[in-house]
């Protein structure tokens, strides 16, 4: 998958274009749908499918206070977006000045000066432009006027629930992320950088990888969690707990994981955790045993689930 920063970089024009835009915050599988319709269109049309994503969030620029914390770090949503098969992603960043363009400018002024549409797809509650006045209705009058068609997907539901990042944020910040894996048609997946902790762990014998996860990217409710830790390529079992340890009086919120059958440096390394089912909430205990006992307990727990999980993805 090729990626561009910034549409009007280009030199010239993209030929042939099947198009979808949108956020695509967690690339969930109402995204999924989108991108899959976008491709059959392309091979129907002999065209390549240009996605084009949004960077910040527009929230985080044009309502700063609201907090929006996000399902993927940019770079995991473009590895996502490259397993589904998208040909360019374009990488747009927003600003004020962007938002303020109109529907009309937005398709004649921007898309149009760099890609040669010959379909648009996206979904169902699409809006752009300023103040967000833009739908698929008006792409529709757009592309009759300008010679592409358009194609809206969706909603998908699970069940009697409309799939979309706000469903799939609530669902993480719950800590349900078997109910997140459901939305999301895969774990849900944290990543970020070991770093230097306090290894407190070691001097209790469950040593853990302290984890920087990137800025804005959104952490499940405290608790600890059954994972499948991604570390250079190797795939392990482990556990991790998200919290400011109360036992220990801290109040800085870490992401620490503890690799089950794994004795190694993990330092300076990325760990990718697939979240498979959470295990309890963040405890405060009397002391170092009891806490030991809990973690002891907790490693056994996660061997059956995790074990379940295998056997159930096989059958």
């Amino acid at each position: 998958m090729r990626v561009i920063r910034h549409l009007p970089r280009l030199a010239a024009p993209l030929p042939r274009v099947v198009l979808t835009l949108g956020n695509f915050d967690g690339v969930h599988r109402g995204h999924q749908a989108i991108v899959a319709r976008a491709r059959e269109e392309a091979a129907r049309r002999g065209a390549q499918v240009v996605l084009l994503t949004f960077h910040p969030h527009p929230l985080i620029v044009l309502a700063p206070d609201r907090g929006r914390a996000l399902i993927q770090s940019l770079h995991d949503r473009l590895a996502s977006l490259r397993t589904l098969g998208v040909d360019i992603t374009v990488v747009q960043r927003f600003t004020r000045a962007f938002a303020s363009l109109t529907p009309e400018e937005f398709v004649e002024g921007f898309l149009l000066r760099s890609l040669a549409l010959v379909h648009v797809v996206v979904g169902y509650n699409v809006n752009f432009g300023r103040a967000r006045a833009g739908s698929a209705a008006t792409l529709r009058e757009l592309g009759a006027r300008h010679g592409f068609d358009v194609d809206t997907v969706g909603p998908v539901t699970v069940g009697d629930v409309a799939v979309s990042s706000s469903i799939v944020r609530d669902a993480v910040a719950a800590g349900d992320v078997a109910r997140a894996e459901v939305l999301l048609g895969r774990p849900y997946r944290l990543r970020g950088r070991v770093i230097v902790g306090d290894r407190r762990g070691r001097t209790i014998g469950f040593p853990t990888a302290n984890l920087h996860v990137r800025p804005r990217v959104m952490l499940p409710t405290d608790g600890v969690y059954a994972v499948r830790v991604h570390a250079g390529g190797a795939v392990h079992a482990g556990v991790v707990n998200v919290g400011v340890r109360p036992t220990f009086g801290e109040a800085r919120r870490t992401v620490e994981a503890y690799l089950l059958d794994f004795d190694g440096d993990l330092y300076g390394r990325w760990l990718e955790l697939d979240f498979v089912a959470r295990l309890r909430g963040e405890q405060r205990f009397d002391g170092i045993a009891a806490l030991k006992a809990a973690i002891a307990a907790d490693v056994a727990h996660a061997r059956r689930i995790l074990a379940e999980s295998a056997v159930a993805e096989r059958s």
